[in-house]
């Protein structure tokens, strides 16, 4: 019985630890779609590039200059190249469905942070939604958990 409790206890805390643990290229990724959402309407004004840097720290538990550092080589990274598809590959070989889905609420709370719903925002979490394997539905709930943090109507 109390080998069966601490096994319990053990995986309990892999699983907690495995939330925390994505390697470099997955922060990377994640920071990548992430910017690209932010830039979407054409400036990365202070709200949104506060988001980006709070929900890095907060997902992947970095400090700020850890934050600072994995955005801007997204940013530089997608400078380079606008393939969204190898991101969300290595995500979806890399995550399970609900760090998949915890990624989609991250970037809908990124395309939110200045309170309006650009379209080309929509379109991209739409196509994010598809090439990471999100439901839609999924993905909408996600929106609406977001729209109703921020304090937005829904």
């Amino acid at each position: 019985m109390l080998a069966a409790l601490r096994k319990l206890i053990s995986l309990k805390k892999e699983n907690e630890n495995k939330n925390n643990s994505v390697d470099q290229e997955g922060r990377l990724a994640c920071a990548a779609l992430m910017t690209r959402a932010a830039w979407l309407d054409g400036t990365l004004d202070k709200v949104e590039e506060s988001a980006l840097r709070d929900l890095m720290m907060k997902r992947f538990e970095l400090s700020l200059g850890e934050a600072d550092e994995i955005l801007k080589a997204a940013e530089d990274d997608l400078d380079t190249s606008n393939d969204l598809y190898r991101y969300t590959k290595d995500l979806r070989d890399n995550f399970d469905a609900d760090e998949r889905l915890k990624l989609i609420e991250m970037v809908w709370e990124v395309v939110y942070s200045d309170g309006i719903l650009h379209e080309f925002e929509a379109t991209l979490m739409r196509r994010l939604a598809g090439l990471l394997y999100v439901d839609d539905r999924d993905s909408g709930e996600a929106k609406k958990r977001v729209m109703h943090k921020l304090g937005l109507q829904a």
